[in-house]
């Protein structure tokens, strides 16, 4: 069996229907796909579907990838935003907004003007989440959370767990470290080296990249429901654009950073993140030119790191030299959108030779891999669990960009 052939076998292994709440488990009213055919991660993740949705469309299970997306919109309708996942410890946080995009993928194959209609609703519902409860004084969004005092504690432990830190007895500290990792959790990226304790206080380029395609997806939309809302939809994308090139543009770098709205100070780490303003299509020409030029310092020989190798970085699960598959997949379709296709193409074979170098000694497909060596990653936060879902959808679409 090769890795194509497992991926097809188990789509059916990763898919989940309970209609019912159960202890800490929301129910949908659709069926649902989660990471992993057993074990860790048996509910269903936010921004995870996105990538799984696109290998499952590839696949030819558009009705699961719609399902899907429908259980999203359910969860919005019902709490007022995307939760991490549909347990209720998650509604606390979301996790990185990529529905708009699972919307357009779904209507660009079916047409189904009345079904993008409801679709809209929940979108709009999202949108107004991001603004409400992420907006920070320089008009750009954060990722943050709601919380309790004693989650707050509980949260603190976590983080200094993460980084194998002393838990500080200062309450105020205490508290800034929980605020961090509610951070880091909604942001996906738990836990990285790329901004500090303090990260709940920078605008992040990667949210705020995505919030543009949102913006310019929802202008799209409403040209398609002629609902007389698309010059609105637009124009905040252009002023979200303008924001980013003043705020976290650094020229100097060549690149958008993350910006820090208290002490008004960009990070200067260079990471994958960078490459979501090509993704999401941010940048102007010259921009996506000169970030282009960073691919080097995160590329290594089976795919691209997290971020760069340094020597203050923290050795977490989001650092050098640790790759995922959502990130290959941002870092591959930014440098597309641009024009740069033999960059994108170097870089899917070289994780697409990963992925099945893997599966040759393993028999199974992993949640990260290490893409300086071509194993699997292994970190001091958990043991990292085999998985279908964003490795399975990003190996079947980079294996259709190459031609197999």
């Amino acid at each position: 069996m090769n890795v194509r052939e497992y991926i097809e076998a188990n789509w059916d292994n990763t898919t989940r229907f309970f209609t019912e709440d159960k202890d800490t488990l929301i129910g949908l009213p659709y069926p649902y796909t989660v990471p992993c055919c057993e074990g860790a991660f048996q509910e269903m993740y936010y921004w995870d579907v996105y990538f799984t949705n696109v290998g499952l469309i590839k696949s030819g299970r558009l009705s699961q990838a719609k399902n899907n997306v429908d259980n999203m919109c359910y969860l919005i309708n019902k709490f007022g935003f995307m939760p991490n996942g549909n347990r209720t410890y998650y509604l606390s946080r979301s996790q990185p907004p990529f529905l708009s995009q699972m919307v357009r993928c779904i209507y660009e194959k079916t047409g189904d003007i009345q079904w993008l209609s409801e679709c809209f609703k929940a979108l709009e519902k999202e949108y107004e989440f991001w603004e409400n409860e992420r907006q920070t004084p320089c008009g750009l969004n954060r990722y943050y959370g709601k919380f309790s005092h004693k989650e707050l504690m509980d949260f603190s432990g976590l983080l200094c767990k993460r980084f194998n830190i002393e838990r500080p007895e200062d309450e105020g500290t205490a508290e800034s470290y929980g605020k961090a990792m509610y951070s880091f959790a909604e942001s996906g990226w738990d836990c990285n080296s790329r901004m500090g304790f303090d990260c709940y206080n920078y605008a992040w380029m990667d949210l705020n990249a995505l919030l543009f395609g949102v913006e310019m997806d929802m202008a799209f939309f409403s040209a398609e429901l002629k609902n007389g809302r698309e010059a609105i939809w637009t124009e905040r994308a252009e002023n979200r654009r303008g924001r980013m090139k003043k705020l976290l543009w650094n020229d100097a770098l060549g690149a958008f950073c993350d910006f820090n709205f208290i002490v008004c100070k960009q990070a200067d780490i260079i990471s994958a993140a960078q490459f979501y303003p090509l993704f999401s299509g941010v940048c102007t020409k010259e921009q996506a030119e000169r970030t282009v030029e960073l691919l080097s310092e995160i590329e290594a020989e089976f795919g691209v790191a997290c971020c760069e190798k340094r020597e203050d970085l923290f050795g977490l699960q989001w650092d050098y030299p640790n790759g995922w598959a959502c990130l290959q997949y941002v870092v591959v379709h930014g440098l597309l959108r641009y024009g740069y296709r033999k960059e994108a193409l170097r870089i899917a074979e070289k994780y697409k030779r990963l992925v099945e170098k893997v599966f040759n000694t393993t028999g199974k497909l992993w949640e990260k891999y290490d893409v300086t060596t071509g194993g699997v990653s292994h970190n001091k936060e958990y043991e990292t669990p085999a998985m279908m879902g964003w490795t399975a959808g990003v190996y079947i679409d980079f294996c259709s960009l190459i031609g197999e």
